[in-house]
């Protein structure tokens, strides 16, 4: 059982770690919002991936200038929480298949 345990912590910290990686780099690539369809597309296909982190990071600004509850907080963060886990065992298994 705790090898069942580790196998899922693991695995959120891969989804979490890819989504900020993700995150990052679309963050230095990209400067404007996006206009066209075409970035539109790009920014939901990344947006996919990036989620997790992307949201963590919102919903922590926001509880920190008090503009949420903190409902709302771990809400968002239980959300990341199982947004990162789904993530990790996608990552997981393209890593297994390589």
């Amino acid at each position: 059982m705790l090898h069942n345990l580790l196998v899922a912590l693991f695995a959120t910290a891969a989804g979490f770690t890819a989504s900020g990686i993700i995150a990052n780099i679309y963050r230095l690539l990209v400067k404007a919002k996006p206009d066209t369809t075409g970035e539109r597309i790009l920014y939901v296909g990344v947006m996919t991936v990036a989620g997790p982190s992307v949201l963590f990071d919102k919903a922590a600004r926001a509880w920190r200038a008090k503009d949420c509850s903190a409902i709302a907080f771990w809400l968002a963060a239980a959300i990341c929480l199982y947004w990162s886990f789904a993530l990790g065992l996608f990552v997981l298994q393209i890593g297994l298949a390589i």
